[in-house]
């Protein structure tokens, strides 16, 4: 009997290509980033899904993790890249999906470099073929544009209720011997920068995740954010304005929270160098006979 995705799985899938094929149209200069967060969000759940973790809208040489903080008054400028990257999930079954918008059409060798490399990574893909292969075809075709992976950075494999599960898929050849195996899924993600390819953290984090295990004793109002974002998020990343209601301060709260452990933090990450970076991704199933990508329209 032929191996299939999991119908939620696929589904999740279609959710997140319909609301990035929407939303990104939208992207343009003078456009508020929280606009576009919200609408991603809000569009996920309309469309049947659940958020699998915040709508990631990172701008030049950012190259993941930012996602409006509450308030953000920050908006598009007028030249640049604009990776948008959203998750959704259907009974814990994620799907995680990114494209790259060039904003004055100045900058399309960067978004054919990703797209290139991503397409050439899922024709790669076959039961049993080894991730730093994988890695090894993202590079040669980032190279072949003139520009460098982020090689501080990968894909991951996807399980139910688990955005990162256990195996990577490097975005540079290496000698990684873990296996791409029939059934499994993945979320294949290059990125293309004219930096170093190298990552380091901002000052500034505005997604979290819950330690689960974590129960040690803090004040009431801390315990209070602490038990509602495990309520409502368990162990899936959230945005910090998720948690807003206009009398907690929720700010301090969540910074006891980090201090504890209680909640693990995601700095927004810049590229080595400050140069810009673009991103393409899909989630891919690995079929018999190769990849069943299930984040694409068709």
């Amino acid at each position: 009997m032929t191996v299939q995705p999991h119908p939620d799985f696929i589904q999740a899938g279609k959710i997140t290509a319909r609301v990035i094929k929407e939303v990104s149209k939208l992207i343009r200069p003078g456009v508020k980033v929280l606009k576009i967060c919200t609408l991603a969000e809000k569009r996920i759940i309309e469309y049947g899904g659940r958020l699998a973790f915040p709508c990631n809208v990172s701008i030049n040489n950012e190259a993941a993790h930012y996602s409006s903080p509450y308030g953000d008054r920050r908006v598009f400028p007028d030249k640049g890249l604009v990776k948008l990257d959203i998750g959704a999930h259907v009974n814990g079954h994620i799907s995680d999906t990114a494209i790259t918008v060039d904003l004055d059409g100045s900058l399309e060798n960067y978004i054919i470099a990703a797209n290139d490399a991503l397409d050439a990574a899922i024709d790669a893909v076959y039961p049993g073929v080894q991730v730093g292969e994988i890695g090894k075809v993202i590079e040669r075709s980032i190279k072949r544009h003139g520009l460098k992976p982020v090689h501080q950075l990968s894909g991951h494999q996807l399980k139910q209720w688990n955005l990162h599960a256990g195996k990577n898929v490097p975005n540079i050849g290496t000698r990684r011997s873990d296996k791409m195996m029939l059934g499994e899924t993945f979320a294949i993600e290059p990125f293309a920068t004219n930096g170093n390819g190298t990552i380091k953290n901002s000052r500034e984090a505005y997604i979290f995740s819950n330690n689960m295990s974590n129960k040690k004793k803090l004040d009431r109002l801390t315990m209070q954010v602490r038990n509602t974002a495990r309520r409502k998020f368990g162990s899936l990343p959230w945005a910090s304005r998720w948690l807003y209601d206009g009398k907690t301060n929720i700010d301090a709260a969540i910074h006891n929270l980090v201090r504890a452990g209680a909640i693990h933090q995601y700095p927004v990450l810049l590229e080595g160098k400050d140069g810009l970076v673009s991103q393409a991704e899909h989630s891919i199933f690995v079929g018999e006979r190769g990849a069943i990508v299930t984040t694409r329209m068709d």
